[in-house]
């Protein structure tokens, strides 16, 4: 059975039974039990968030907290990701101050700070701005040293898909940004052209990792979940 055929009943009893699993203490696969079915089919019916959203959320970060350690406060993660976009411009700025020799380096450490901090403080503030909350802030990548948000599932539901995927995109759109504005800051400051050649290469390098691989699993792919979850609200035929 797919997720748009569950019925309010089979929802109601898939969440009761993530619960119970999570409060055994046993390793709890959350797929195997169609939590994310029920997910699914809640997005497709708006009218089901008041009766389901926040048991959605509390199965959702119960599982979250129990796979993931550490996590960080929000407002904690929020505050040294905003240091470091400041520290970045600041050192966009001191390239047209520092001695020539120097530009290039500077630059490049302003711009690998801002890609540092900008991705995830974007999704930060696009989400706040449409009114989700979160869990808290966590390490995730290959070297696990990429700051990445949980969202809070329930505030994500009672958000509209369309400002659902617009979040997801926010933090794509920023990174690739920032090596082709840095590009603009270096040519004013006459950087040395082996620092716009590093800097074109990221940019390039960037959106190709986009294209190969976060249209599939990332936030790309995301986004186009959201807005796939959108276009059937709008035309319920589509979902069936």
């Amino acid at each position: 059975m797919n997720s748009e055929q569950l019925t309010e009943e089979q929802i109601a009893e898939i969440l009761q039974q993530c619960k119970f699993a999570l409060l055994s203490g046993e390793p709890v696969d959350l797929r195997r039990l169609g939590f994310w079915r029920a997910v699914r089919a809640v997005k497709l019916h708006p009218e089901w968030n008041e009766q389901f959203a926040e048991s959605i959320g509390e199965v959702d970060r119960a599982a979250f907290l129990r796979r993931v350690q550490p996590v960080y406060p929000v407002a904690l993660g929020a505050a040294l990701l905003g240091t470091g976009t400041a520290l970045g411009i600041g050192l966009l700025a001191e390239t047209f101050d520092v001695p020539r020799p120097w530009r290039g380096l500077t630059l490049l450490a302003g711009a690998a700070t801002l890609l540092g901090a900008t991705h995830g403080l974007t999704h930060f503030l696009v989400g706040k701005l449409a009114g989700m909350s979160f869990v808290g802030w966590f390490l995730n990548g290959p070297l696990k040293v990429e700051p990445s948000l949980k969202i809070d599932e329930a505030s994500y539901l009672k958000t509209p898909p369309r400002q659902r995927a617009w979040m997801h995109a926010s933090g794509a759109i920023v990174t690739k940004l920032v090596p082709f504005a840095c590009l603009g800051v270096g040519a004013a400051a006459r950087v040395p052209a082996w620092t716009k050649a590093i800097l074109t290469i990221i940019g390039v390098v960037q959106v190709a990792t986009d294209v190969l691989f976060s249209t599939k699993n990332g936030d790309w792919s995301r986004f186009s979940r959201e807005m796939r979850v959108a276009d059937k609200i709008t035309d319920p035929s589509a979902a069936s």
